[in-house]
């Protein structure tokens, strides 16, 4: 019987309750700490901040989201504040390279300027105007830095 359930899922294609799995994502981070560094986000510790990639999520339209280290947690564990960049694999790796560099911009502007574990709301602040901006920055920078080498 549980063999005729396990073809049965396997045949059609039906995704059953899988874990959601977490592991470290270093491109991701690279990429992260190229993006502190090339916009002078003085304000975001990149050591940090910390790049996951999740496999296996339910979520039908998120391509990363940011955790941070609340100051309760900060008190237990007696650490730093700290975040987390979770991107979602299923729709993140898919992105083009410019489209991941937005995405991580994106996710950096929710870190505060008092890089606290809290989080800078969308309101008011982040759009996708300030997005495209801080990524035309970024590569004016890069180019400049290639050329210079």
């Amino acid at each position: 019987m549980i063999g005729d359930v396990f073809y049965y899922v396997l045949k059609l294609g039906v995704v059953t309750n899988l874990p959601l799995e977490y592991v470290e994502a270093s491109d991701v981070k690279r990429l992260v700490s190229e993006i502190i560094d090339g916009l002078d986000l003085f304000h975001v510790v990149a050591q940090f901040v910390y790049c996951y990639r999740s496999k296996g999520s339910k979520s039908r339209s998120t391509v990363a989201r940011i955790h941070g280290l609340s100051r309760m947690w900060q008190e237990v564990l007696l650490r730093p504040p700290a975040y987390v960049i979770e991107v979602i694999s299923e729709r993140y790796d898919r992105l083009s390279e410019e489209e991941k560099e937005k995405t991580l911009i994106h996710e950096l502007l929710h870190i505060p300027k008092g890089f606290s574990g809290g989080f800078r709301p969308h309101k008011g602040y982040i759009n996708r105007k300030r997005i495209e901006k801080m990524h035309k920055t970024l590569l004016e920078k890069r180019l400049l830095r290639d050329n210079v080498m």
